[in-house]
């Protein structure tokens, strides 16, 4: 990331949240820098205090920085109007250990970048470009007991799949499907439903053929 992209708001996708909150508040010296970081999950609480320390005028431009592992669905939206029209001199910085943790209407308005990050890569071994009814049962089969975060970084792994391996283009209902996909694992829902959700897409889908 160059030094610039620091002046501007963000997301930065990071295994260490507290180490990396704790580094950018030496980088952004001498803004202020108001941190908002969970451990467990970023709640609706979290979200309202952010935004109203976002209304506090400044001369001098202040960052809020907004850091868990786990953002709900709730709090995100709340979000959406600050972060697209921030109050004068207010950068909003959001850390997050996932992408998947974030809804694509938040991921929309921002620029993501990547720090360091340790995780379970997941490769997929067949082509959804050609995958059956077989592969889809199999598939389902072994992810029956995934944790939340681990299957969000699964769909992650199937939309790199399909559109950067496979290089398809992805239909409007098949992108819908990615999207729903993280708002239904938020929402707790069986993984196995959530993947026969997006799988059967591609599988009922002839100009994937």
């Amino acid at each position: 990331m160059l030094e610039s992209d620091f002046t501007k708001s963000h997301i930065v996708i990071t295994s260490d949240i507290e180490a990396e909150f704790e580094r950018l508040n030496d980088v952004l010296k001498p803004n202020r820098v108001v941190g908002f970081i969970t451990e467990d999950e970023f709640k609706i609480e979290h979200a309202r205090a952010a935004i109203a320390e976002a209304y506090i005028s400044e001369s001098q431009t202040k960052y809020i920085i907004l850091g868990s592992s786990n953002f709900n669905a709730v709090s995100q939206n709340s979000l959406l109007k600050v972060l697209e029209e921030p109050p004068r001199n207010i950068e909003f910085i959001i850390l997050s250990s996932s992408t998947s943790n974030l809804l694509p209407t938040v991921r929309s308005r921002l620029p993501i970048f990547k720090g360091k990050k340790e995780h379970k890569v997941y490769e997929i071994e067949f082509s959804l470009a050609r995958i059956n009814y077989s592969d889809i049962f199999e598939f389902l089969k072994k992810v029956a007991k995934l944790k939340k975060s681990e299957a969000k970084s699964l769909v992650e792994a199937l939309y790199h799949r399909a559109t950067v391996v496979d290089e398809l283009i992805l239909t409007k209902m098949q992108l819908e499907n990615f999207d729903r996909a993280y708002r239904l694992l938020e929402l707790n829902a069986r993984a196995q439903s959530v993947f026969a959700l997006i799988l059967m897409s591609f599988a009922g889908d002839k100009n994937a053929a």
